[in-house]
């Protein structure tokens, strides 16, 4: 079903209208903090109009909070949000953080440089105890940030974007788009659910763990549903990491990234087949859809990151990943503009295959 402001778009001949463009948010724990830079700057430009996004575990809680900045202000709405938000993130963990009254543990937060340990305890804390030990209550402080920034009710009455929020089911290991009626805040926490941070969600039943294992982020549903054929991979995960990891916690890190870079890499394999397919003229255009393929990702910037620091959620350590992800942003619309609705503006047979 279209939205207003896609039908208000499509009555317009105006070459200069803003282009239409899908958006699929990639998940990574604080580091989520490098899209919200990325959709920063995309709002910023104007010359763009987000038609749908879909989007996993951090990349879940971004799309959300665009989807009802958009609806409350616009573009400008979507920028005070998503700031708001991730604002929010860092004053509630640092009041939940139990040492935070021992600055000397706080280590470094200059991007790129983040060893902190009390970071890397955590890290190592949580491979051996699970949440149903450490937290059986089950508090999740992201819960009250969620849902004091977001009008969930008022989001599913008229939001103005396609929204698809990635889940996995715990027991049938089958992915859950969350969308339309569906979408809520336990919605977007199961999307989020790392399994060894947050007890399993539970919506209707059905047990739901981070999005990121069947779908970082889906890319179908943006097919299926979205009218553009312009797609703008926002990438948290490094696709690649040169040279051969050696410690422990750097082989697990590196075995992470692989598998919730997995399905993504599944689903370009079938984007590219397809497009050979029309390309060669075994299908019509009208029969089947060419999909644009974009990409935005700093792999260089996030393979300096700890693994740890995914939980680091210090305000200045998210303002740091933010602004890089407004520079890469800025670099793909200098760069890449014109691309959009014409061809695709990267390989993907390089890329993914």
């Amino acid at each position: 079903m279209a939205t207003k402001q896609t039908e208000s778009r499509e009555r317009s001949n105006d070459p200069a209208a803003p282009r239409q463009i899908a958006l699929a948010l990639q998940g990574g724990g604080m580091h989520g903090a490098f899209t919200w830079g990325v959709l920063d700057r995309l709002l910023e430009d104007k010359r763009l109009a987000i038609e749908g996004v879909s989007a996993t575990s951090a990349g879940a809680m971004n799309g959300a909070v665009l989807a009802y900045g958009l609806l409350k202000g616009g573009e400008s709405g979507a920028r005070e949000a998503l700031h708001d938000f991730w604002h929010a993130v860092a004053e509630s963990a640092e009041r939940y953080n139990p040492l935070r009254w021992v600055p000397w543990l706080k280590g470094s937060h200059s991007f790129g440089l983040d060893h902190s340990p009390l970071y890397a305890f955590a890290d190592m804390m949580l491979r051996m105890f699970s949440p149903y030990q450490f937290n059986p209550h089950n508090l999740n402080p992201l819960r009250e940030v969620l849902e004091r920034h977001v009008d969930f009710v008022a989001l599913r009455k008229a939001c103005p974007i396609l929204l698809y929020l990635c889940a996995t089911n715990v027991e049938t290991g089958k992915i859950r788009l969350f969308t339309g009626e569906d979408v809520c805040a336990d919605a977007v926490l199961a999307s989020a659910c790392v399994p060894t941070l947050f007890q399993a969600v539970t919506i209707a039943g059905e047990h739901y763990w981070d999005g990121g294992y069947m779908g970082n982020p889906a890319i179908y549903p943006l097919i299926y549903h979205c009218k553009t054929r312009d797609v703008v991979i926002v990438h948290i995960n490094p696709l690649v990491r040169p040279g051969v990891p050696v410690t422990a916690a750097d082989i697990l890190n590196r075995i992470s990234e692989i598998s919730f870079n997995s399905s993504l890499m599944r689903e370009m394999r079938a984007i590219a087949f397809v497009t050979d397919l029309i390309q060669q003229g075994k299908f019509a255009r009208d029969e089947m859809k060419e999909m644009l393929i974009h990409s935005i990702r700093s792999d260089a910037a996030m393979c300096e990151l700890s693994v740890s620091s995914k939980y680091n959620a210090d305000w200045d350590f998210l303002c740091e990943l933010r602004d890089n992800g407004r520079k890469e942003a800025d670099a793909w619309l200098a760069q890449h503009y014109a691309d959009i609705g014409q061809r695709s503006s990267i390989d993907i047979r390089e890329e993914f295959l």
